[in-house]
């Protein structure tokens, strides 16, 4: 049973990126503690994927929102359509992201702007949604931007996604000093390498392998289920006090040189 400080039964959370990888592992997490979770994605055949693995696996609650979280209008329609038909967001989970790499000097405009978009409006775009409803309310609720390791370190060929998660700790920081006052926690989970679908080609390559686990103490990948967690933990009344904060989940690798 989820002590009491950590149960999140009646909350309802928002995940956006969430038909695969961290971000289903997420909606996982906050599910297993009793929230019922709406999953986002642009794919609706992968959500629709998604939310029955977790219905199968025990968790009722699940519904699914299919909208672009770079479009500011569609994620003000989205958000509303949500507590419209489903009720408040309580939690909102800013995951959506992706990693288009390569040299800055050879880096297309077209690139650095998806990844600005995807990674850093994105969590604007949706945290402005769900905060004014919270704020109306008058109830609180909480925030959570997933944030990296790369928002204090930088890696050859990732400059966009370095930028994006850099700057999104410190939109949390912001999003912290505007919002504490209304009893919103805004909060970032910053992960190390996790191995998922989109990370499988750099674990399965003997040198990026060997030089992973020999640089993080732990001596090895995290598994997804390690981030649950931190998640129910900065989704749950056990953070109440805990406010601009990132939490690395990275098995050492930012303790260390």
């Amino acid at each position: 049973m989820t002590p009491p400080i950590f149960d999140l039964t009646g909350r309802r959370a928002l995940i956006t990126g969430s038909s695969q990888g961290i971000g289903l592992a997420l909606a996982r997490g906050l599910a297993g503690a009793g929230a019922a979770v709406v999953l986002n994605g642009r794919d609706t055949a992968k959500l629709d994927r998604a939310a029955a693995a977790l219905r199968a696996e025990g968790h009722p609650e699940v519904a699914t929102a299919a909208f672009d979280v770079t479009d500011s209008a569609a994620v003000e329609a989205g958000v509303a359509a949500i507590e419209a038909g489903h009720g408040p967001v309580h939690i909102l989970v800013n995951n959506a992201g992706v990693n288009l790499r390569g040299p800055l000097h050879e880096m297309p405009d077209g690139t650095w702007h998806t990844v600005i978009a995807t990674n850093l409006h994105s969590a604007f775009y949706g945290a402005r949604a769900v905060a004014k409803r919270m704020i109306a309310r008058g109830a609180g609720g909480k925030i959570i931007n997933t944030c990296s390791v790369m928002s204090l370190m930088g890696r050859a060929t990732t400059g966009p996604y370095t930028a994006t998660k850099g700057a999104l700790g410190m939109l949390t920081r912001a999003m912290c000093a505007d919002w504490a006052r209304f009893d919103i926690q805004c909060n970032g989970i910053a992960p190390g390498y996790f191995a998922t679908e989109l990370t499988a080609p750099l674990k399965n390559d003997p040198a990026f392998n060997g030089w992973l686990t020999g640089r993080t103490p732990a001596g090895r990948w995290g598994e997804m289920p390690e981030l649950a967690g931190a998640a129910v933990f900065l989704a749950s009344a056990a953070s109440s006090y805990v406010n601009g904060h990132l939490l690395f989940v990275d098995g050492g690798m930012t303790a260390v040189l």
